[in-house]
């Protein structure tokens, strides 16, 4: 539902847009963590409002950069204003209503200034961003990045294998009255358009699906475990991932979904219980060198490595991150990789693989790191992460690494090494 451009601004809306921008733009939590109390604290906001809220504050976050080019303060009221000018295309003569002082004169300004000619500005990324990337991406390439960032990412779901089809997970949807299709390389994947409430279909309630973006299944794919293999998810999270393997396991074998949260892997088992499996074992860990993690060195088939990261390649859903990454706390993260990826590899038996993956554009997380980690592990062989999508009939143009774009996949941002211990 899209009612934020289609319908007159009440000056109420207006006001909890700017109260509820001002809140995610101060805190230190997630935006959909903030909106969500936001929600609640005032019960007498109707589905419109907000609809109008949420989808204001995620198109503000998205221009950011842009937006803070156009506007003489940080007033969060003058940024909701700018946004819905130049963002929502709402007339001055609209927004008139909600201005204070110069602020309709000023926004008037705003029709004529020019295009940014920043690449940083111009991709609504920050420029401690665009200067890592463009060790590697051209100007072009991160212009196109950036404007894809910039739309909102579509639902896609993962059909649990066990359960149904995808076929059949297709026809309840169209019975449903939804829009839906294949995804285009994930063979259990399904892209739905717009926003359903899925959570009250019986296709979701009878956990025949999960959400899950296409990009996230193929990293799954990747580790390509077996029937009665032993597995661990070395940062299983709330198990998305970890549901993929079990389900691709046909619920045979082990699979350990370590976590440092409690509250992650709570949430989990309600999903757990839904998905009709039993091979899932979440263990709660104090950290890489827990001892229930090295009583399985030598021992484990199949190793994913979902790394804490920037979580960059996920704009689309998370614009706020631009806010709460920052090129300070990078180096933590990449050492907190290394430390992770180190213990993984000592998991692994002879002739098992290990799969690191993070969902961040930087190179510094991904390439760098991959070809450090191989410099330093003779043991562990590359694998070519196309061939190996190859092997699952994918046909996949993704080179050594999986490196997965919004603009060129539909995919949020990932990528993927792959290696395999020597016997």
């Amino acid at each position: 539902m899209n009612l934020s451009r289609s319908s007159q601004i009440s000056g109420g809306q207006f006001l909890l847009l700017v109260e509820a921008v001002d809140r995610v733009m101060s805190s230190a939590f997630p935006a959909d963590a903030v909106l969500h109390r936001f929600f609640r604290e005032h019960p007498q906001m109707g589905m419109q409002d907000r609809s109008f809220v949420a989808e204001g504050t995620y198109a503000l976050l998205r221009r950011i950069e842009w937006l803070r080019t156009l506007t003489p303060t940080s007033a969060c009221r003058r940024l909701v204003l700018a946004m819905l000018s130049r963002v929502q295309g709402r007339s001055t003569r609209e927004l008139k209503a909600f201005c204070q002082g110069n602020e309709a004169e000023w926004l008037e300004s705003l029709r004529a200034v020019a295009p940014p000619q920043n690449l940083a500005i111009q991709a609504d990324l920050p420029q401690w961003v665009v200067d890592r990337l463009i060790r590697h991406e051209t100007p072009e390439e991160i212009l196109a990045l950036g404007r894809a960032m910039q739309e909102p990412a579509a639902l896609d779901l993962r059909v649990n294998s066990l359960l149904a089809s995808r076929e059949e997970v297709l026809a309840s949807l169209h019975e449903a009255g939804l829009e839906a299709d294949p995804t285009p390389w994930s063979p259990m994947g399904v892209r739905v358009t717009g926003r359903p409430m899925l959570q009250r279909l019986p296709v979701f309630e009878s956990g025949k699906v999960e959400v899950q973006d296409e990009g996230s299944q193929l990293l799954g794919l990747l580790v390509a475990p077996r029937r009665r293999q032993m597995v661990v998810d070395f940062c299983a999270g709330a198990g998305g991932k970890t549901l993929l393997l079990g389900a691709l396991m046909q619920n045979q074998g082990r699979v350990y979904a370590f976590d440092v949260s409690r509250k992650r892997l709570d949430q989990l088992k309600p999903r757990l219980k839904r998905s009709g499996l039993s091979n899932l074992h979440p263990v709660l860990i104090s950290g890489e060198k827990d001892p229930r993690v090295q009583r399985l060195a030598g021992k484990v088939d199949r190793v994913l490595v979902d790394a804490p990261c920037t979580g960059l390649g996920t704009l689309r859903r998370n614009p706020d991150l631009k806010l709460r990454q920052s090129e300070a706390g990078l180096e933590d993260l990449l050492m907190k990789q290394r430390r992770i990826l180190e213990a993984a590899a000592r998991l692994l038996k002879p002739g098992g693989r290990l799969v690191y993956a993070t969902c961040s554009l930087l190179p510094d997380e991904n390439e760098e790191q991959a070809e450090a980690f191989s410099h330093a592990h003779p043991e562990l062989e590359p694998v070519h992460c196309q061939e190996a999508l190859a092997a699952l009939k994918i046909e996949l143009d993704t080179g050594k690494y999986l490196r997965l774009r919004p603009h060129r996949h539909g995919t949020d941002g990932f990528f993927a090494a792959l290696w395999e211990r020597r016997n």
